[in-house]
């Protein structure tokens, strides 16, 4: 009987601020794919010429500043943005990239890695330049490496972008907020699994998209090096 009194109560709180989570919703998704596109930009090239080139001073230095990210906090990040960029989008885009770095730069600089050596010298052998065996035949390669890093920012960072509320930068975590400070169940309840859909969805996309784009390229690497 009371969980048959809450689903309705719940529907109606839907019929209701169905516009409200549609609007947080959209800010969520706004910062979380602003957030992981520019790490995505910043990291996957930094990830290939790492690992072109074997600078050790350099790949220890990197990889020690994407790891002090990592390993900071969440909200103590979000707070060191205030004083540098006041509150609001900002500040949580980019604490959120700075979050989304690590993974996509280890998992690019660790599929590079993995390509078979034979491959690019066949490549080598066939005339190709060395952009063309980076473009053509060791980024395709790398592909299923890169996309699980940016499948695992992907859900990190939309589950992160929750807190982005405690900076007045809205998204779903506003909600929460919201619902914790008025004692609403149906607001904390809708914000809660609004993330975790779209992070599941997100995860599944991302994951369709890799397969079919690692398939073409395969098909296409293995016609182009008989």
């Amino acid at each position: 009987m009371l969980q048959s009194n809450f689903f309705t109560k719940y529907l109606q709180f839907l019929q209701e601020r169905y516009p409200d989570i549609l609007i947080a919703t959209r800010d969520h998704l706004t910062i979380s794919a602003v957030s992981i596109v520019l790490g995505t930009v910043v990291a996957v090239p930094l990830g290939m010429f790492l690992a072109k080139n074997q600078i050790k001073w350099l790949h220890t230095f990197i990889f020690t500043i994407t790891n002090v990210f990592q390993t900071i906090p969440s909200l103590a990040l979000l707070a060191i943005m205030i004083p540098l960029l006041g509150i609001g989008v900002k500040p949580a885009i980019f604490a959120l990239f700075l979050y989304s770095l690590l993974p996509i730069l280890r998992n690019t600089y660790a599929g590079f890695h993995s390509v078979d050596h034979s491959i690019v010298e066949s490549a080598r052998g066939m005339g190709y330049s060395s952009i063309q065996r980076l473009l053509l035949i060791q980024l395709p390669l790398a592909f299923p490496y890169i996309m699980s890093g940016l499948r695992m920012t992907t859900v990190y960072i939309i589950s992160w972008t929750t807190l982005a509320a405690l900076i007045g930068a809205g998204g779903l975590g506003e909600l929460i907020v919201s619902g914790i400070g008025v004692n609403k169940e149906e607001l904390i309840i809708s914000g809660a699994v609004s993330a975790i859909i779209l992070a599941l969805l997100a995860d599944r996309i991302l994951g369709s998209i890799e397969k079919r784009v690692f398939r073409k390229a395969k098909s296409s690497i293995n016609t182009s090096t008989v």
